[in-house]
């Protein structure tokens, strides 16, 4: 739970509360160092001891099945964290500490011996489960309840985190992939370091927010924590769980990009190029294609957010499940155009 009633007057920046630029930071860095370590794990999963640049040499079966684990488990792991940040810690602290693990977990990675590997994904599942699901939450908790800045104020939060997203496949994937594995998952920590001391020096723009309401002096906040369920939030407990339902098939696909299409991209995509860039010659590294994601997130995300707007001002609202489902049809069909891609590659290759 995060206090999202009697907020004190916070300093504000651009119309919005400064504590929501230091979280923007914060969850930007946190991505940069998911996504850039995932834009090239399955790639040294599968690359060649052989190589100028050695992986492991595995499978394409065996690192997908990894990768399968990881990303589950990542996911999987926000549900004890956010457990933990409501009874014990609070989302202030959980944040910290999740941003703690994610260091020494892309730290340890860095390391070039296979308990470091296992050790470096454990500290990062851990470390993504106490931090994901814990700072959105307290950028909820930065407006009072009907503030109508407050999705605007997430917009921009999730602006950042394509931000990480789009950077970190850029830059991390060209260091993996060019320069060394191990230096690209170094980078990866690198850039979660920065988020952590960011995030430790804006807590003064922080204190009113995501801390434990067990610790409050607040009698109705401390009641808030025993008080059973109204019928209104039980109904809503019912459509959260239907909405599961639809979220993991999204995330299961949607992972695919880091896993099965990065694959793809690395073995069946031309990616050479006629002339030379910098550090990365004329041939395209396959992680760089895991940016295209977050790019057109960046370019799309407020034309289809102000779609919406305009039909919810004319009185034409949709629901949240309906937007969800209309999107699992618009990736579905996604992945139609790459079996066509698939077929064509065949019969080139026929």
């Amino acid at each position: 739970m995060a206090t999202t009633t009697k907020l004190p007057t916070q300093k504000q920046l651009f119309g919005h509360p400064v504590g929501l630029y230091i979280l923007f930071f914060t969850e930007m860095w946190e991505r940069f160092s998911y996504y850039g370590m995932r834009a090239i794990l399955v790639l040294y999963l599968v690359a060649r001891t052989t190589e100028d640049n050695p992986g492991l040499g595995w499978t394409n079966g065996e690192a997908l099945a990894l990768y399968g684990w990881y990303t589950m488990l990542v996911y999987v792991a926000s549900i004890p964290g956010g457990w933990i940040a409501d009874k014990f810690l609070g989302q202030k602290k959980s944040v910290l500490y999740g941003g703690i693990l994610l260091v020494i977990g892309h730290s340890v990675l860095a390391i070039e011996q296979m308990w470091a590997f296992y050790s470096g994904l454990g500290f990062i599942i851990a470390g993504v489960g106490m931090l994901k699901p814990n700072i959105s939450t307290m950028v909820g908790g930065l407006y009072k309840q009907g503030d109508i800045r407050r999705d605007k104020g997430f917009t921009i939060f999730y602006i950042g985190i394509n931000i990480g997203a789009f950077l970190s496949s850029l830059i991390v994937g060209t260091v993996g992939e060019v320069y060394g594995w191990h230096y690209g998952f170094g980078l990866a920590g690198i850039g979660m370091a920065l988020g952590l001391l960011q995030y430790l020096l804006g807590q003064k723009y922080l204190k009113h927010v995501g801390n434990f309401l067990g610790a409050s002096e607040d009698k109705v906040e401390k009641e808030a924590m025993k008080r059973p369920l109204t019928k209104v939030e039980k109904d809503r407990v019912i459509v959260l769980f239907i909405s599961f339902a639809l979220v993991i098939i999204f995330w299961g696909a949607f992972e695919q990009a880091g896993g099965l299409m990065n694959i793809y991209a690395s073995e069946k995509t031309d990616r050479m190029l006629s002339f030379s860039l910098p550090f990365i010659g004329n041939e395209i590294p396959a992680s760089w294609f895991q940016s295209l994601n977050a790019m057109f997130i960046i370019f799309l995300g407020t034309s289809v957010a102000g779609y919406w707007a305009r039909r919810k001002l004319k009185g034409k609202l949709s629901t949240g499940l309906f937007k969800m489902i209309l999107g699992l049809i618009i990736m579905g069909t996604g992945f139609f155009f790459m079996s066509a891609a698939a077929v064509e590659y065949n019969n080139e290759g026929a």
